[in-house]
């Protein structure tokens, strides 16, 4: 008997249910691509709750990856779900679909004229893949500036302007990008004033022109840097970095994956800031947590980069699916004014917050805008020292306590307790959440744990 002629053996997947799993069993037949797997195994969701497998609820202050901004399960989401099944799905990618057009009309409406062109595509990396792509094409140039605690993607354009993320190991990354210091108010020196930040914005483009081969072509920035440590520039700061992208013939990016779309309290955080860019990225709120992002631009740029062969296949661009539930999304938030709840929500969560803060002298610094908030831990107020151990240990103990939060824990700094929590977040959770923290910090300050950071 030949190769070919061997009998296909007998396969059949083996059920798992009603079986205990251990994190080695979790984590057995997976690659493991970050931190470690949490200790348990989710098997529903509801709101703003996340329930596992032996019926545990943990209530959930980050929108699974800040993406959930309607609450998890939200049963209009999963109404549109069900009925876009049933219609087509994923096309070739020149095929056009109602709902792809209706979506690029409905983001043309709310941005204005001046960000009227977009490309419908998955995920946050490859909306920002987009973004550089027309930037290089239109500019002519290849050199890039983003900020030293940015996060805009893994994949390969992108994974070069991340730089809160380790890059040992990886080889050589594409030649251009440069880093530009994080606009970090709360660790600005104690003899700089106000301004500091707007001054230091001058040295950093000095030193960019010294280091540029004359070939500039974007800035690519977060209105809140949420991996970075939830940082937002001071008042002025981006209008002013878009006038030093003007002045060298650069354009300005702005990925608001998840900025974008109420969270901040505006529809878009760029809003607050008194800026247009010249391209934005939307991505995990546009899709409420199934894969959607958009790359969206000028006519005049679409124009250009189309005369120059702009190029961009996916296999999912322009996917009927989730355009219609970005529909949806953007339906309902205009619909229930949910921008301005997480703006009178932000206010009640911020307000919580700092009575923790009165309490804990570990908690250095309260910040955020809207329903994107972050605490940073610290040995003390006085020398700022960071606590990051600590702020792992709380999170950790939060965990425990029934809340899933995140820690950022980079150089420099403390570890930041970040929170996203969806937009139609209750009160009486973001109560719950707040008194979670409290006790974790509470436990760990008994257990002697910030004295060990």
């Amino acid at each position: 008997m030949t190769m070919i002629d061997k009998p296909e053996p007998q396969r059949s997947i083996s059920s798992s249910a009603g079986r205990n799993f251990t994190v080695d069993d979790l984590s057995r037949n997976l690659i493991r691509y970050g931190g470690s797997f949490l200790p348990c195994l989710i098997e529903r969701v509801s709101g703003s709750y996340v329930f596992d497998d032996q019926g545990r609820a943990l209530l959930d202050f980050t929108s699974g990856q800040m993406s959930a901004v309607l609450g998890h399960a939200n049963p209009e989401i999963v109404e549109t779900m069900q009925r876009a099944a049933s219609e087509p799905v994923h096309l070739f990618s020149s095929f056009l679909s109602r709902p792809v057009v209706r979506l690029a009309e409905v983001l043309a409406d709310l941005l204005g004229p001046e960000l009227s062109k977009a490309i419908l595509l998955s995920t946050g990396a490859e909306s920002n893949e987009a973004a550089l792509r027309l930037a290089k094409l239109y500019t002519g140039g290849y050199e890039v500036v983003a900020f030293d605690l940015a996060w805009h993607g893994m994949t390969g354009a992108a994974f070069p302007t991340t730089f809160s993320a380790n890059r040992r190991g990886y080889g050589p990354q594409i030649p251009g990008v440069m880093a530009i210091p994080t606009p970090y108010v709360y660790r600005r020196p104690d003899w700089a004033g106000d301004g500091y930040e707007l001054d230091m914005l001058d040295h950093a483009f000095e030193l960019v022109d010294r280091q540029s081969l004359g070939a500039l072509a974007a800035a690519i920035v977060e209105p809140i840097l949420s991996s970075g440590g939830v940082i937002e520039p001071p008042p002025g700061y981006l209008a002013k970095l878009h006038e030093k992208c003007r002045e060298r013939g650069m354009l300005l990016i702005v990925d608001e994956a998840q900025t974008g779309l109420g969270r901040t309290g505006a529809m878009f955080a760029s809003e607050q800031h008194g800026i247009t860019p010249d391209i934005m990225t939307l991505s995990k709120t546009l899709g409420a947590g199934l894969p959607l992002a958009a790359t969206i631009t000028s006519p005049e740029i679409e124009q250009r980069c189309h005369e120059r062969g702009f190029l961009f296949y996916t296999t999912h661009v322009s996917d009927p699916f989730p355009a219609h539930l970005g529909l949806k999304v953007i339906e309902i938030i205009l619909r229930d004014q949910l921008t301005g709840q997480a703006a009178a929500k932000g206010t009640h969560l911020d307000a919580a917050l700092r009575s923790l803060q009165e309490r804990y002298e570990c908690i250095g610094d309260v910040r955020g805008r809207g329903l994107m908030a972050g605490i940073e831990f610290v040995k003390d107020r006085v020398t700022k020292a960071p606590a990051v151990s600590f702020g792992a240990a709380v999170s950790r103990r939060c965990f425990e306590l029934g809340l899933s939060v995140n820690i950022v824990q980079l150089p420099g700094m403390g570890g930041v307790m970040r929170m996203a929590p969806p937009l139609t977040v209750s009160p009486e959770e973001i109560e719950q959440g707040v008194a979670i923290i409290g006790d974790a910090i509470g436990d760990c300050l008994a257990a002697g744990l910030l004295a060990g950071d």
